[in-house]
């Protein structure tokens, strides 16, 4: 097999998360490197004293040591705008110390791998570039002002169409990299609709069973055939996009998919959120109590800004109680009792 390499970036508050990735993509791709851009010390410190095979783990000191000009925007942007800017720099990072590497890929830290992503390379044989759409739903057609495409996978060959594509994104990011939509601009991932564009050989994945999501798995037939997951009825389930899952109520874990207005079978909560929940609370149980499955803290902003948004926030938190407690009677939402999810 060829050298695949991959990279990612978390703080302690996903290291979990991260490890769950870690952990899947090694049973279904064993050997393969994942760089980690650890967004505290805390993970790095965790990272280290762990020592797991195929994981690098970078702190972010040394990475902005090695980029002054990702660094130096550090200032003028929020936590999470920050670690946009850092996507496209940490994948240059990663292709600079892996000279053998075939491909580097940048992955989320909430995917988790069902299956070898081998599946996905056997698309990219006349590929430098490799993006994902996001495949919204009608539903969702709203969203699509955030870009045509998701960055929980995006690829590089190592040559130099694939280089010229992330340094010219790495640029782009320096410049500009903010939490909101400025024309066709939104963060790190605007910028991937300029890809087909602006560069050759860049190849949009068409395997929906890859990064299926609570935005897109309305659009598909999901069953169980064997021991697998199949998107309808012809492609595997690859990995799936666990973004917004997160603990409530101090015994729940919820998902996003009310959000998405996305549906939530019983096979979907069985074969796919089970098994991954599974994972998250057998690391939490193995690793120690520095792993949560809580969202990061430091991309909220504290500052008091009058009596209305006051009230927006107890009103939103409200809100978000009714769906929780909505989501417990419906079966949506995971009991956590003893680190067994039910």
């Amino acid at each position: 097999m060829a050298n695949r390499v991959y990279c990612t970036y978390f703080d302690h508050n996903y290291l979990s998360r991260g490890l769950a990735l870690y952990r899947s993509l090694q049973r279904h791709a064993p050997g393969s490197r994942l760089w980690v851009l650890c967004l505290s010390d805390a993970c790095h410190r965790t990272l280290i004293a762990l020592a797991l095979p195929d994981i690098v783990a970078v702190r972010l000191a040394d990475f902005e040591t090695a980029d002054p000009e990702v660094a130096a925007t550090r200032a003028g942007r929020s936590a999470i705008e920050y670690y946009f800017t850092c996507t496209p720099a940490w994948m240059l990072f990663v292709l600079a110390r892996e000279p053998d590497a075939e491909w580097v890929t940048y992955l989320d830290g909430d995917l988790f791998f069902y299956q070898s992503p081998e599946i996905i390379f056997e698309e990219l044989k006349d590929a430098s570039v490799a993006i994902i759409p996001h495949r919204y739903t009608s539903r969702l057609r709203r969203l699509r002002k955030f870009g045509t495409y998701n960055v929980g996978w995006v690829g590089a060959r190592n040559d130099a169409d694939g280089m010229a594509a992330i340094e010219w994104w790495r640029g782009s990011c320096i410049e500009w990299c903010f939490d909101y939509v400025d024309g066709e601009r939104f963060a790190d991932q605007g910028y991937l609709d300029s890809f087909p564009r602006q560069f050759s050989r860049v190849k949009v994945i068409e395997n929906p069973g890859a990064n299926l999501a609570p935005w897109n798995i309305g659009n598909y037939r999901v069953e169980v055939r064997g021991d697998r997951v199949v998107i309808d009825a012809n492609w595997p389930l690859v990995f799936f996009h666990f973004q917004g899952l997160r603990k409530g109520l101090r015994y729940f874990i919820f998902n996003s998919h009310r959000i998405y207005r996305a549906p939530f079978s019983r096979l979907v909560r069985n074969h796919i959120y089970k098994p991954y929940i599974d994972e998250l609370l057998a690391i939490e149980t193995a690793v120690g109590p520095v792993l949560s499955l809580k969202d990061a803290k430091p991309h909220r902003r504290s500052a008091f800004t009058g009596v209305g948004q006051y009230l927006k926030d107890r009103l939103r938190k409200a809100v978000t109680l009714l769906f929780q407690l909505l989501d417990i009677l419906t079966n949506r939402a995971f009991l956590v009792f003893r680190g067994v999810a039910y």
